[in-house]
């Protein structure tokens, strides 16, 4: 099977392209799990990496699971629990990974987001979206639910409302609504949205590595943890921030009135 995958790295910033387009970047029935949690193994070890974008090749950013691949288990050629165990062992390992990713990662949505592509979206820190990008929360319209964490997710960006709308009626939202919702952060062009979402891995890639990425993971347990919890760990993190080089320098040339020069 071809790579689903394509990682570029350009500095500090890693750009990964789901590269399916002629089935639309489906997430499931190919390579795909496995090809992502080795692309996030592999940034986790590289501190040299302070941002990552993902996209989807052709016109779609990701059409989600694969139906076709689904008619085995409508038709009862796969036992309920296995169903379960492939869930649990696949699918499903995105979003614990992105989670404990501590690099931050920018989805470039340049088309449709649909169903599991969706919820891949939304496991990412920040979304831009392609004036062509549209989004639903679709797994109703087939009879299922979003067993890849999507209920979690998706009230955290839009609300519990909102969030319900899309995910009892399956519905479809343009970019622009998706905009007003909070779903993404900005919209642009086509032919902008990769320059759009370089530019903004690039005023994150410009910081000092150590603090973005201890950021990140702040950013992640207050989503889950009591408030005097994340006091400690802040204070943990904190300690460890101000014994670093690039904080060092980053003091140094604040006083000097002259650029920083981080070096991880």
């Amino acid at each position: 099977m071809s790579q689903f995958l394509d990682y570029q790295q350009a500095g500090h910033v890693v750009t990964l392209t789901m590269n399916e387009p002629e089935r639309r970047n489906p997430l499931t029935g190919n390579t795909a799990v496995t090809e992502f949690l080795a692309a996030f193994e592999r940034i986790h070890n590289d501190h040299d990496v302070r941002a990552v974008i993902l996209t989807g090749a052709g016109t779609a950013f990701s059409s989600g699971g694969d139906v076709r691949n689904m008619q085995r288990q409508a038709n009862g050629e796969v036992s309920g629990m296995q169903i379960r165990h492939d869930y649990r062992t696949g699918i499903q390992r995105l979003p614990l990974a992105l989670f404990n990713l501590e690099v931050p990662v920018i989805a470039a949505v340049n088309g449709a987001a649909i169903g599991a592509g969706l919820d891949l979206a939304c496991m990412c820190d920040v979304r831009i979206a392609s004036e062509k990008a549209k989004f639903a929360e679709s797994f109703v319209k087939l009879g299922i639910i979003p067993g890849d964490g999507g209920a979690w997710l998706l009230p955290r960006l839009v609300g519990l409302s909102r969030a319900s709308e899309m995910m009892f009626t399956g519905d479809t939202i343009d970019a622009r609504q998706a905009e007003q919702w909070g779903l993404v952060s900005k919209v642009v062009a086509p032919e902008q949205l990769m320059e759009a979402a370089n530019q903004l891995a690039a005023r994150m890639a410009a910081n000092p590595g150590h603090a973005v990425r201890l950021a990140k993971r702040l950013l992640r347990e207050a989503m889950h943890t009591r408030l005097d919890t994340l006091l400690e760990m802040s204070a943990a993190f904190q300690a460890l921030s101000h014994q670093t080089d690039d904080h060092r320098e980053a003091v140094s040339a604040f006083l000097e009135k002259r650029p920083p020069n981080f070096k991880g």
